[in-house]
């Protein structure tokens, strides 16, 4: 991850809340905004959906966007501004509010709605690496391969009609049974394939960093992991499968990254994307820029 600091200069800020922020925790996302206005002039904004948040980051004028949202919400920002070839001239904020936090705490985000909200207001603008790919997506953190499966929730016990005439003590104990039955059935994983998941097992792929094959189909692997390093470079590293004693990883670093093989699946940052049968990854050095507290 290279990083060129430069201090925020804008103090006029477009606040753009995300719906799911807003459901998950309205109380942080109050906090934030009370925070913002009392140290810029701010414009909040409430799209509801995708299509009205990328109108609303098209129309920002000179405000200086800040992201109120999880990490899904934040990819968005930077997927949007890099479609419409704007990410070098504008650096993003964010105050992380939801489920989904990883990434921004790996960035380097305070979790905390006030520290966020003052790192947004004192902070500086740090240039990271992205990666970008043969599709024009975007990765920000870290990409895996193969994407790894999800458990589906178990649906939900379906109440039993009370007969008509029962007294409320026959309804009360009716529901304390159907909530015991929701308590000890366990959640078990559907036998159906889930949308935008790969199965268990190893996978055969062939992985080039800068044009040399580091594993080729032969070798059946576990994973593979590419995160955006330093200087312009991707940090590589291939888990072969186990025969016996543990296999050590292989690792590489480099420029451009090409997996290849049988269709398969990856899971960028939070998103996951596919099946491909192959994709490349290029690094773009100090592509996209992120206001984040003041070290030291």
């Amino acid at each position: 991850m290279a990083e060129v600091a430069t201090f925020a200069t804008s103090d006029h800020l477009l606040v753009v809340i995300d719906p799911v922020a807003r459901r998950a925790d309205p109380e942080s996302v109050r906090i934030a905004k009370d925070v913002l206005s009392a140290g810029a002039s701010t414009k909040v904004c409430l799209p509801e959906g995708p299509e009205e948040f990328a109108r609303v980051l098209a129309r920002r004028g000179s405000r200086r966007p800040v992201v109120v949202g999880d990490d899904r919400a934040l990819m968005r920002a930077v997927s949007l501004l890099h479609r419409q070839r704007e990410l070098a001239g504008c650096a993003l904020s964010m105050v992380p509010v939801g489920g989904v936090l990883s990434l921004a705490g790996a960035l380097g985000v305070p979790t905390g709605a006030v520290a966020a909200a003052r790192a947004v207001l004192d902070g500086v603008v740090r240039r990271m690496d992205l990666l970008v790919d043969d599709s024009d997506g975007v990765v920000l953190g870290a990409l895996r391969i193969p994407s790894l499966p999800t458990m589906r929730e178990a649906p939900p016990v379906e109440a039993t009609p009370v007969p008509s005439g029962s007294g409320s003590a026959h309804a009360s104990w009716l529901r304390t049974c159907q909530s015991l039955v929701r308590t000890l059935v366990p959640a078990r994983p559907s036998r159906e394939p889930l949308a935008g998941v790969t199965r268990l097992g190893p996978a055969r792929l062939r992985v080039e960093v800068d044009g040399v094959t580091l594993v080729d189909l032969d070798q059946p692997v576990e994973g593979v992991s590419v995160t955006p390093g330093d200087s312009g470079l991707a940090e590589v590293v291939v888990r072969p499968v186990s025969v016996g004693a543990e296999a050590s990883p292989l690792c590489a670093r480099g420029r451009s990254v090409t997996v290849s093989g049988a269709d398969f699946r990856y899971r960028a940052d939070a998103v996951v994307a596919g099946p491909v049968r192959t994709r490349t990854w290029v690094v773009r050095e100090g592509a996209w820029g992120l206001t984040l507290p003041v070290v030291g």
